[in-house]
């Protein structure tokens, strides 16, 4: 956009005010839009002094008002929604900032929020001024709060906990108010504090190797003081500038939508040295959710994926380095120094403190750091010879599991003859599959994350003959149909695609192109993640100055949307299941909509495609019929779905007991509970083996079975027909 803007405006410009003679030339070069962006950047002024330091920040700086300027033009000119940046995305910003410092509304008082709400329609307005002293006020109030805490937190350590008592912990930070009193953030802080004891307790006795030593509770007093003071250090005198306006920003880019970020100058060069190092790690995203490091997705092929015991709403409370190294307490660290310390060199060792779904014990776990291998990711296909209810009429049912859709661009690039991809790896999987007369294929996606579009696209083309796999609205309103060109299909047969809640992007465009064309069924978790938009990486020095000689951070911002050829977005319904089996995975909370401030569902016209009719109303309905009727007869299905239920209820509660026997209790509880978890999740989320035989994998097959037999009955066996 600003390619043809001269460099020189941008040097001779004051950051803060410019004269008229310096900037007018700029209007006779680039286009419109790009004119305007100088327009912001060169007439906007600051029309109050710059915001001081606090601790170990320094002023507010000049190039941080350039990039917060920059930030305010690009957004609404690039994000999908093309909404202003406004007073709706200010409100958003203010609540998102507060909440960033103080998830859980222990710092803040009701008195600090009156005073920033004052700021709420305002945010919007100085952002494009870039007038950041909103951000430095806010921060510097939470410093002063973290100060006034650290005191109380020791003198409360000093005192006796009355164990006995019948108190709560309140959970749900969205169900407490800012307290209003001296009284009732000492009784917060007494609560928390006496939550903390009994959790560091529980680890104690949760440990093999001391199980047979008392709880030294002195010992863990002195553990919460240093970590208290180790918290408020990390604020006072580590929070930089470059983070500083990190969180700022990016609550004014979250407003939004989730996936819209900046990245500071630091983290866009630890994104760099990453990228072109190969650091490694351990293969898992993580998010920080009220101050927790949390699993959210375990990518295959990566080295948790290998492990196997991380899944995904784990908690990781502590890291250490190699065999040895102390493990270090990561609660309410920043999720970019934590990712520090889990990323490192292939075959190093890395250890992680982890809860198990958040709660319980903590167990140690020992990673070796790896690259994500592509043959671990590559799709395997396996016969299964099956039959319902033992009748003995048995079909032959293909199955390929596909955790990602990849391609080796390396090798691409090179135009290698044979390079490694999804498609092509299908592809082989299923001429092999004709070859041996198989009924029907299974395409197992419901550990697959996404990948690559261009892959999603053309794997759809195995199965239909030509047309609109995607549609994709730009941020300019334009939509664009990407198609499968390619003539015929490689496989025409019944086809069944598994789906789970962690099923996303190009999972999800694969999985609703089959549906709009009626090529085949859907079967698994109620909908699919529901992620339907794509991101793209700004280099902000390079916007402004045409290279990438000063590092101004990057701005990561949503500028696209899929949808369906029939016109809907998978954006937060994502895709339906034609026939729905229960699961642990759809009660998690790890879909799109469980973001704050997700995009919403639209729709745009529905592209001409073909219209298969191997997916008959009809006939679903008879496959949910008897799939419900299995499933309610099955003693396994019944016992999921009682852990199912007793999943949900424990997600439901609010309240932590701090009476010590009701507290262990009820962890013991949990515990049970979350070994029954582990056990679903183990089998739900595969093995190493390619096809696992199981309760719920056995239905779909069943599903695949019954499905076959009553297309046959409409001599609809194969598409086109």
């Amino acid at each position: 956009m600003l390619r043809s803007i001269p460099q020189r405006i941008f040097r001779t410009a004051s950051p803060t005010s410019a004269p008229a003679a310096v900037c007018a030339p700029a209007k006779r070069w680039g286009t419109p839009a790009a004119w305007s962006l100088i327009a912001v950047l060169c007439f906007s002024t600051l029309a109050m002094p710059a915001a001081q330091a606090q601790d170990g920040l320094e002023p507010q700086r000049p190039r941080d008002t350039l990039v917060a300027k920059v930030i305010a033009a690009l957004m609404p000119r690039n994000h999908v929604s093309t909404q202003s940046l406004d007073d709706e995305i200010s409100g958003r910003a203010l609540d998102l900032f507060v909440e960033s410092l103080d998830p859980l509304k222990l710092y803040f008082e009701k008195s600090d929020i009156q005073e920033f709400e004052a700021f709420r329609s305002k945010i919007d307005d100085m952002v494009k001024e870039g007038d950041l002293r909103f951000a430095y006020q806010v921060f510097t109030r939470f410093v002063q709060r973290i100060d006034q805490r650290l005191p109380m937190i020791n003198q409360l350590l000093d005192q006796p906990f009355d164990f006995s008592a019948d108190e709560y912990l309140v959970s749900d930070p969205d169900l407490l108010n800012y307290p209003t009193s001296a009284q009732e953030i000492q009784d917060r802080w007494r609560r928390k504090l006496k939550y903390d004891l009994l959790s560091l307790k529980d680890e104690h006795v949760s440990d093999d190797d001391n199980k047979d030593k008392p709880f030294d509770r002195e010992a863990a007093t002195e553990k919460l003081r240093r970590r208290y003071a180790r918290y408020a250090r990390r604020w006072k005198k580590d929070t930089k500038n470059d983070q500083l306006l990190e969180y700022f920003l990016t609550s004014v880019t979250n407003g939004y939508d989730p996936h819209s970020t900046y990245m500071s100058p630091t983290s866009f060069d630890d994104f760099n040295i990453a990228m072109k190092l190969n650091l490694d790690g351990i293969g898992a995203q993580l998010q920080e959710k009220d101050g927790l490091t949390t699993i959210t997705r375990v990518i295959p092929g990566g080295a948790a994926d290998k492990h196997g015991i991380l899944k995904p709403d784990d908690v990781i409370v502590s890291v250490g380095q190699d065999d040895n190294g102390p493990m270090v307490e990561i609660v309410e660290m920043p999720l970019g120094e934590v990712v520090k310390m889990i990323r490192g060199p292939k075959n190093t060792r890395v250890r992680l403190g982890v809860k198990k779904g958040g709660t319980g014990t903590v167990k140690e776990i020992t990673i070796t750091r790896d690259r994500i291998q592509l043959d671990e990711q590559a799709a395997r296909g396996e016969i299964i010879e099956h039959a319902v209810d033992d009748s003995g009429s048995k079909l032959k049912l293909g199955y390929i599991m596909l955790p990602s859709f990849y391609m080796d661009m390396e090798s691409a690039r090179r135009d290698s003859v044979d390079f490694r991809s999804s498609t092509r790896d299908v592809r082989r999987i299923l001429d092999d599959f004709r070859s041996k007369g198989v009924d029907g294929v299974v395409l197992d996606l419901s550990r697959n994350g996404g990948g690559s579009l261009t892959e999603a696209i053309d794997l759809t083309g195995l199965f239909i003959d030509r047309g609109t796999v995607v549609q994709v609205k730009n941020s300019d309103g334009t939509v664009n149909q990407y198609r499968d060109e390619e003539r015929g299909t490689v496989y025409d047969g019944p086809l069944v695609v598994m789906t789970s809640k962690m099923s996303a992007s190009a999972s999800e465009i694969l999985a609703g192109a089959i549906r709009d064309y009626g090529r085949g069924i859907v079967v698994g978790d109620p909908q699919t993640h529901g992620k339907g938009s794509v991101q793209t990486l700004i280099d902000i020095g390079e916007r402004i100055y045409l290279s990438r000689r000063k590092n101004l951070g990057a701005l990561k911002v949503t500028l696209q949307q899929f949808y369906l050829p029939d016109g809907r977005s998978t954006q937060l319904q994502g895709v339906p299941s034609d026939v729905v089996l229960p699961s642990l995975t759809a009660k998690m909370d790890i879909g799109e909509g469980d973001l704050e401030h997700a995009l919403e569902f639209d729709t745009v016209p529905a592209s001409e495609h073909t219209q298969y009719s191997m997916a008959p109303e009809a006939v679903i309905q008879r496959l949910r019929t008897r799939s419900m009727d299995r499933v309610g007869r099955d003693e396994e299905f019944k016992d999921l779905s009682r852990r199912v239920a007793l999943y949900v209820q424990q997600k439901e509660e609010k309240r932590i007991p701090l009476n010590e026997e009701k507290f262990f209790a009820r962890r013991a509880e949990l515990d049970a509970r979350k070994e029954e978890e582990e056990k679903i999740l183990e089998q739900q989320m595969g093995t190493e083996e390619v096809y696992t035989d199981y309760f719920y994998n056995k239905e779909v097959m069943n599903i695949a079975y019954d499905y076959i037999r009553l297309l046959r009955e409409r001599n609809l066996a194969r598409a086109g027909n």
